[in-house]
């Protein structure tokens, strides 16, 4: 029987989880509070077949590698997974990335962070993510709230993924393909206002005023998204994992997604969804 560790459970990672437990695979969870516990730690790895973090670096380190990188590298696991970032990649101007490309991304922490996990292990897979949507997590949750907004930076591209592509991929991995490092995007890159006119559109909402970055009020994090800009391409995971995307772009991912928000209104508001977790690009 195979037995699935995971570091960090959080929105993408329950996603992944409930894939393994569908196999019939046994998961064990370890969070951020447990992640000093270096015996259940050690205990934890030596009993796992697959070992995957989704904890991102926080300002100074790599929670996970900086307390238990030795027990890691020693660890008999036949996979290990990290998820990563395509903010890795930096500003490519618009221009399309694959994983060749070079680490050059804003966050030193990060860009660390993913060269550690990819000398940690002969069976690690690194997954470079874009900006992640799904269940609760969405251009409709945003667009409902009246948070949306629509930059005028008509030239602005961001790649994308819904996180149920994002599952579907690491599953892939665990059947086929070698170690090494994925790009997980959906397959059309677009204008972040382009997924919130038709978010709108889709709620009968109004679409949200063109505004410009400076008059925006963005957070300081959200504000440094918009400074960079890239194209992420996904062949290598479709080569090697054999992997196509359920939702090959925000239209079929966001159609997928408006019954359910429909019927969120009917639900209790601490039903409505998941925990979210700081994975990709955006948060």
């Amino acid at each position: 029987m195979s037995n699935l560790l995971i570091f960090g459970p959080g929105y993408t990672a329950q996603r992944i989880a409930a894939h393994a437990q569908q196999r019939g695979w046994s998961v064990a969870r370890i969070g951020r509070a447990a992640i000093d516990d270096r015996d259940l730690v050690a205990a934890a790895i030596s009993a796992a077949s697959h070992i995957l973090s989704s904890v991102p670096p926080d300002s100074d380190a790599d929670a996970v590698l900086d307390r238990h990188a030795d027990l890691l590298a020693a660890a008999p696991a036949r996979w290990i997974g990290y998820l990563s970032s395509t903010g890795v990649y930096g500003d490519s101007h618009g221009a399309w990335v694959d994983e060749s490309a070079t680490v050059a991304g804003r966050r030193q922490t990060r860009n660390a962070a993913d060269r550690e996990w990819g000398a940690l292990h002969r069976e690690i897979r690194i997954f470079r993510l874009p900006g992640i949507y799904g269940p609760g997590r969405s251009a409709f949750e945003r667009v409902r709230e009246g948070k949306a907004v629509r930059i005028d930076l008509p030239e602005q591209i961001f790649s994308r993924i819904h996180v149920e592509d994002i599952a579907r991929a690491v599953e892939a991995s665990w059947d086929r393909g070698p170690p090494g490092i994925y790009n997980i995007a959906d397959d059309l890159p677009a204008p972040q206002n382009d997924v919130i006119e038709l978010a709108a559109r889709l709620l009968g909402s109004p679409v949200p005023p063109l505004v410009s970055l400076e008059s925006a009020r963005l957070s300081p994090m959200a504000r440094a998204f918009y400074d960079e800009n890239r194209r992420v391409a996904n062949g290598k995971a479709r080569r090697q994992l054999g992997w196509r995307p359920l939702y090959p772009t925000y239209r079929e991912g966001l159609a997928a997604l408006l019954p359910r928000v429909h019927n969120a209104t009917t639900m209790p508001t601490n039903a409505s969804a998941a925990p979210l977790a700081a994975i990709g690009d955006q948060t």
